[in-house]
């Protein structure tokens, strides 16, 4: 028994086990160890990949720092990008050609020798794009060109790729509003070689380069913008300086034009007292011996040299070379100048001139646009300096003129304003005598109606047991003409108060100022300015809506003139809004004018904003002169706003911000001190 439980034990433990089969496995699919193993391989080539990605962004990541570190020299960047180009692509070269929409020049290449640059890149045919190489292609095309394999394409000069050894070629052009301004190539040993990735690198790194060239592009105008405005502030200030010394500003303006123009002569002729004849006011590289030959000459107008040709054409006229121009004639001029570009820029006082500046080149060198505009700025400045004399020379005489005028320039404008006064009291007189109509309609229409009432009262109260029916009719009849009644009593408080600010207003200005409740001034301003629009023209309507703040409290003010200020302001605004609805027509528009009470502390804010034309910023800019308005001949005088300006600037030293957007809105700001601070 016992030896029998041992065999068992033993053929128990030493038995195989059996191996399971599964589903995969009768597929005739790997076991585990094969899902391991592609697990291992696809981690490998994930890994691969973000590691290629790592090497890209940090490839981008560099150029976009070499392009912070230097934005006056794109050719660090073209470098980095051969450089990091090939590397990334596992490329044999990377050239970076730059094009001007003529030529193409190399900027930047990699694994190229000197001699093998020259055999191939050197060939004249290459330095206009063409479709014999890739990078011709991408800047013909405006677009990726890609060449699986150089050896199968008609097109590819195969000389190229037999010296370069490459097959696989790829050019990304580099372009700026829509122009093609160089392109990146990059070629490869084997055939078909070229991913996805690999291109949208290449793209990202042409992105870069043109982003490297503009900020160069602009930050050479920059520089050359400020070198302008500092000339021009330094002929500035010398003629701030040296108002009446004119030699000194003109020879600073020669000296700075022939620096910035890069010109090596340049002068300003003056019209001397013989007939076509000039001078050298100023001048700068040219002998003295060429300056007293200029004198003794005269230069009519004609095509004979640079100054007749300005006094024909007033305008600026350049003679690119004088030797192979057919009408010059000046030749003894040319010899002593010795200059072979000349340029000459007309100084102009009304159209007419009165001298010409005239700037030389020893070589054949055409004077740019830029350039020939930033003479034009020195030729205008040097108007400013020979005006500013001669200006000198008549101010006595025109001081006199100017008082006499201003003078009588003082006088019309205290008529003006007085008439403005009577004006406005003559419109809101009319208009409260227009409004007065409805209430006094109110009050005869009642009145008879009462009348009539108590009559009906009295009928039916006789003849008539005085039953509860009846009690109840004469309680009704009754309680009309008690409705009646106040109706009457509420509109002949109105007339009331109509006429009393009417006779406020019309007063003259008090000299005594008073504190005085702001909200109840700006209500009065708006009662009033409606009456009087309602007067002017038939048919006025306009939404208005009120939003005062109850804790703005009192402000110590001159009442009437503070009125009289608002009065102007909410005018204007109706008058924008009328003139809106006009032009809209029926299109739906609703003119609306708000007005807002603030306080703020120990200021208060008086908000007038309407919906109506807005204003134009020249129009803002003026709004508050005296005798500037918009409005069409006979309907204002242009003094209404600048009175209202002077009454809350002046009088009570607050002041006034206007904000407008034309065809939408003009919101005025009036801020007033609280305390009397009268100026």
């Amino acid at each position: 028994m016992q030896r029998r439980r041992g065999r068992a034990k033993a053929k128990k433990v030493g038995r195989r086990p059996k191996v399971r089969t599964n589903s995969l496995t009768k597929a005739g699919k790997a076991p585990a160890r094969a899902s391991v193993a592609k697990v291992a391989e696809w981690l490998r080539q994930r890994t691969r990949e973000l590691d290629e990605a790592l090497q890209q962004q940090t490839a981008t990541s560099e150029v976009l720092s070499i392009i912070r570190r230097s934005p006056a020299d794109a050719q660090p960047v073209f470098e980095a990008i051969v450089q990091s180009a090939t590397r990334l692509c596992d490329g044999v070269f990377s050239v970076f050609y730059l094009y001007d929409g003529d030529r193409m020049r190399i900027a930047a290449l990699k694994n190229f020798t000197p001699e093998a640059t020259s055999q191939i890149y050197g060939n004249q045919e290459l330095q206009k794009p063409n479709r014999s190489f890739v990078g011709g292609r991408a800047i013909l095309d405006r677009a990726i060109a890609l060449i699986p394999d150089v050896l199968e394409d008609p097109e590819y000069s195969r000389k190229f790729a037999l010296a370069g050894g490459w097959r696989a070629v790829l050019a990304v052009p580099l372009l700026r509003d829509g122009k093609s301004i160089g392109a990146l190539t990059v070629g490869k040993a084997e055939p078909n070689s070229f991913s996805e990735r690999q291109i949208q690198l290449l793209k990202t790194f042409a992105d870069q380069a043109v982003i490297a060239i503009e900020n160069v592009r602009l930050f050479g105008e920059l520089r050359e913008s400020l070198q302008q405005q500092t000339a021009t502030a330094d002929v500035l200030k010398v003629i701030s300086r040296s108002t009446f010394d004119l030699r000194a500003v003109l020879q600073t303006l020669v000296e700075s034009a022939a620096r910035l123009s890069e010109a090596d002569k340049t002068q300003i002729l003056r019209p001397s007292d013989s007939e076509h004849g000039f001078y050298p006011a100023a001048s700068y590289g040219y002998s003295q011996e060429y300056n007293d030959y200029l004198s003794r000459l005269t230069f009519p107008p004609s095509r004979e040299g640079v100054v007749g040709r300005v006094q024909l054409e007033r305008k600026p006229v350049q003679i690119v070379d004088v030797l192979a121009d057919p009408d010059y004639a000046l030749h003894e001029t040319q010899r002593l100048g010795g200059f072979r570009t000349h340029l000459g820029v007309p100084l102009l006082r009304e159209g007419s001139p009165i001298g010409v500046l005239v700037v030389s080149r020893v070589t054949v060198k055409p004077f740019t646009d830029k350039q020939i505009e930033l003479l034009t700025t020195f030729a205008d400045q040097a108007v400013i300096a020979i005006e500013n004399v001669r200006l000198f020379d008549s101010v006595q005489t025109r001081t006199r003129e100017l008082a006499e005028s201003l003078e009588d320039l003082r006088t019309t404008q205290d008529r003006l304003v007085q008439t403005q006064k009577i004006a406005s009291l003559g419109q809101l007189t009319a208009g409260i005598a227009h409004e007065m109509k409805n209430p006094l309609n109110f009050v005869n229409n009642f009145s008879t109606l009462s009348a009539e009432l108590v009559d009906e009262l009295n009928d039916t109260l006789k003849g008539l047991p005085f039953s509860n029916d009846a009690r109840a009719q004469v309680n009704e009849l009754t309680g009309t003409l008690r409705d009646n009644l106040e109706k009457v009593v509420h509109h002949g408080r109105r007339a009331d108060g109509i006429v009393k600010n009417m006779l406020l207003h019309s007063r003259e200005a008090s000299s005594e100022h008073r504190r005085v409740d702001i909200n109840a001034i700006v209500e009065e301003s708006l009662n009033l300015a409606w009456h009087g629009a309602r007067a002017e023209k038939q048919g006025f309507e306009i939404a208005i809506e009120r939003s005062l703040d109850p804790t703005a409290g009192e402000v110590d003010i001159f009442p009437q003139d503070v009125t009289r200020a608002l009065l102007n302001m909410i005018a204007n605004g109706f008058y924008a809004t009328t003139k809106r609805k006009t032009e809209a027509g029926s299109g739906g528009y609703e003119p609306v004018l708000s007005a807002s009470t603030k306080s703020l502390g120990d200021r208060v804010e008086i908000r007038i904003r309407d919906n109506g034309t807005g204003m134009s910023p020249d129009v803002k800019e003026k709004m508050f002169d005296p005798f500037f308005t918009t409005k069409p001949a006979g309907e204002g005088t242009g003094l209404g706003l600048s009175i209202s300006h002077d009454i809350i600037v002046k009088q009570h030293a607050g002041f006034i911000e206007v904000e407008t957007r034309p065809g939408e809105f003009t919101e005025i700001r009036v801020i007033l001190p609280r305390s009397a601070v009268f100026v």
